[in-house]
C-alpha cells in the first residue's frame, strides 16, 4: 500500500477561506468585541454561516417552507440576535445596508415577522449539495471569497469585529511566497512583497481608522489572546501572529510563536543587550562547559549565554525537550573549515540583498549533552558581527 504525507497549508493563491461556524459562534458571544458601526463583514459572515449547503425544510407557526442553498430563514427577533442588535429596526438597517451593496436579498414572509434571506453568489464559491436534509448550523465550515470580504471593508470604517475577521480572512500558513509562514501562522495583506512585516499607517488606511486606533484595538486583541503582535525595531514594522489559528483551521495542536525564529526568517538582526544587563541575565541558572579557543574572534561567557538563550528559546518551541531541562549542559566551540556544513558563500549570497547585514564570518558548534537521556546533540550556527553599530548585535 502506498504511503501518504499529508502537508497542512494555507496559502496567497486560493481565492477563498476557510471559515468555521464554531468561530463564528464564538465571535457573537464575545461581548467585549465592538460590532457595531463597522463595514459590515461581520455581518455578512454571520448571514453566510447559516445559509444552507443543500435544500431543506422548516416548520414556523405550523407552515413547513423551503430552503434552498445558499438560504436561511428565521424570526425577526433571531435575526436581531444573530446580528447583536437590540431592537429589531437596527437588524433590518443592516439587512438593507447589505442588500444595498449586492451581497444579499431578503423578503418578509408571515406578515412580516419571518425572514428569509439569500446569499448572492454563494453557488460560486460553496458548493451545491443535491440532495435534502437538515442542515447543521453550528458545525462544518463555508467558504468566504477574500476579494468579496476587501471590498467590503473598504467602503467604511471597520469595527472591532471587523478588524478580527479581516485578520483572519489574510493569515497565511506553510506558504513558500510569505517569509515566516513555515513554522507560524502571519498575517499577510497581499501587498505583493511577501514579506509579512506591515506598518499602522497600511492598517490605519486599510481599516479607515487613524494609527492609535489601530495600535489600540490591536492591543486589545493581544490582551483577549486572538493574536500576538511582534514589533521590532526601526521601520521594520510589525508581524501579527494569530493564536488558536492551527487547532481551528486544522485541528492540530498550536505552536508557540518565538519572535526571534520569525526574525531570523525575515533576516532582521537579534539585538543583544549591554554588559550590565547581561550579568543579570535569566540564563543564570544554564549549565556552561568551559571551552578554550585561541582564534582572533571568539565569543565571551555572557554573550556565550545570549547565544544560547536564543537558541534553546528556538529549539524548545520547536519540541526539543533537552532544552527545557535543567540538567542540561552547553558548549559552544569555534568550527575548523573542515568541520563546517554551512557553506558562507550560499549564506553570503542570500545577503547581498540586506545591505544592513554583514558578511558571515565565523561558524561555531553548540553541543547540547543531556544528561537523562544519555545524548549529545550537535548543531552548527552562524555568527556576525555588526560593526559600527551604537548597541552591540549578533545576527544568528
Amino acid at each position: 500500500m502506498s504511503e501518504y504525507e499529508l502537508e497542512l497549508k494555507q496559502i496567497v493563491e486560493y481565492p477563498r477561506c476557510r471559515i468555521y461556524r464554531q468561530f463564528i459562534r464564538t465571535l457573537m458571544e464575545d461581548r467585549s468585541i465592538r460590532a457595531s458601526g463597522g463595514s459590515g463583514l461581520f455581518y455578512y459572515t454571520v448571514l453566510c454561516s447559516y445559509a444552507n449547503f443543500r435544500t431543506s425544510y422548516k416548520r414556523i407557526g405550523g407552515i413547513n417552507y423551503t430552503i434552498y442553498p445558499g438560504e436561511w430563514i428565521c424570526r425577526i427577533d433571531e435575526m436581531a440576535k444573530y446580528l447583536r442588535t437590540r431592537f429589531h429596526w437596527q437588524a433590518l438597517s443592516i439587512l438593507e445596508k447589505l442588500q444595498e451593496q449586492k451581497l444579499i436579498t431578503y423578503m418578509f414572509l408571515g406578515r412580516n415577522r419571518i425572514i428569509k434571506f439569500k446569499i448572492k453568489g454563494w453557488r460560486h464559491f460553496n458548493t451545491i449539495l443535491d440532495y435534502n436534509a437538515p442542515c447543521q448550523k453550528d458545525t462544518g465550515f463555508f467558504f468566504l471569497p477574500i476579494s468579496k470580504a476587501a471590498e467590503i471593508i473598504s467602503t467604511e470604517r471597520c469595527s472591532e469585529m471587523d478588524i478580527v475577521l479581516d485578520l483572519w480572512i489574510n493569515t497565511v500558513y506553510n506558504d513558500e511566497q510569505v517569509e515566516g509562514s513555515e513554522t507560524n501562522p502571519v498575517v499577510y495583506m497581499r501587498n505583493g512583497t511577501g514579506s509579512p512585516l506591515i506598518g499602522y499607517s497600511e492598517l490605519a488606511l486599510r481599516w479607515s481608522l487613524s494609527k492609535a486606533t489601530v495600535g489600540r484595538i490591536l492591543k486589545k486583541l493581544e490582551r483577549q489572546e486572538y493574536l500576538s503582535l511582534l514589533t521590532f525595531c526601526g521601520r521594520y514594522g510589525s508581524i501579527i501572529c494569530l493564536k488558536n489559528y492551527l487547532s481551528t483551521m486544522f485541528q492540530i495542536s498550536d505552536v508557540m510563536i518565538d519572535k526571534e525564529e520569525i526574525a531570523m526568517s525575515l533576516n532582521i538582526n537579534i539585538s543583544i543587550p549591554e554588559n550590565d544587563s547581561i550579568e543579570h541575565s535569566t540564563t543564570e541558572q544554564m549549565e556552561l562547559l568551559p571551552c578554550v579557543s585561541k582564534e582572533d574572534f571568539t565569543v565571551s561567557k555572557p554573550y556565550m549565554k545570549i547565544v544560547i538563550e536564543k537558541v534553546s528559546e528556538i529549539l524548545a518551541a520547536s519540541g526539543f525537550a533537552c532544552c527545557e531541562c535543567s540538567k542540561s549542559k552547553y558548549k559552544l566551540s569555534h568550527l575548523s573549515t573542515d568541520c563546517k556544513s554551512i557553506n558562507p558563500l550560499q549564506l553570503n549570497e542570500q545577503n547581498k540583498s540586506y545591505p544592513q547585514f554583514p558578511q558571515v564570518l565565523e561558524h561555531f558548534s553548540l553541543e547540547i549533552i543531556c544528561e537523562g537521556l544519555k545524548k549529545t546533540f550537535l548543531f552548527e550556527l552562524a555568527l556576525s558581527p555588526l560593526k559600527n553599530e551604537p548597541e552591540r548585535r549578533i545576527l544568528l
